[in-house]
């Protein structure tokens, strides 16, 4: 097996959890909710502990660039799917500027190794 197989599996369940941790914090009503808080403490302790296991193998640049826009891009469509949050246009490119970044450093740049 690919020793990049398990480390990007564990970057995505981080990711993941990064993105569920940070919909409970918006359900946890600045904390006065319980469960809500106690899952967004588990989620975002998992995620790190997960992005921990990525890098053992991925870089700290790479996984954190893949972690942080992925980690925008998933949160930002729960909260238009979900909490019913609008978009603008200026909000869009915006976020599609953090994208194209991340891609450039990683398919572009030769300071990143994989």
């Amino acid at each position: 097996m690919n020793p990049l197989f398990p480390a990007y599996a564990a970057l995505a369940a981080a990711i993941v959890l990064e993105v569920t941790g940070s919909s409970l914090l918006q359900k946890s009503q600045q904390f006065s909710k319980l469960m809500p808080t106690l899952g967004m403490a588990l989620c975002f302790a998992a995620s790190l502990y997960f992005l921990s296991l990525a890098l053992k193998t991925i870089p700290l640049g790479v996984a954190y660039a893949i972690w942080a826009d992925l980690g925008i891009v998933l949160t930002t469509v729960v909260s238009v799917v979900i909490f019913r949050m609008s978009l603008d246009i200026a909000a869009i490119i915006g976020i599609a500027l953090i994208v194209a970044g991340v891609l450039v450093i990683n398919l572009l740049s030769g300071s990143v190794a994989h």
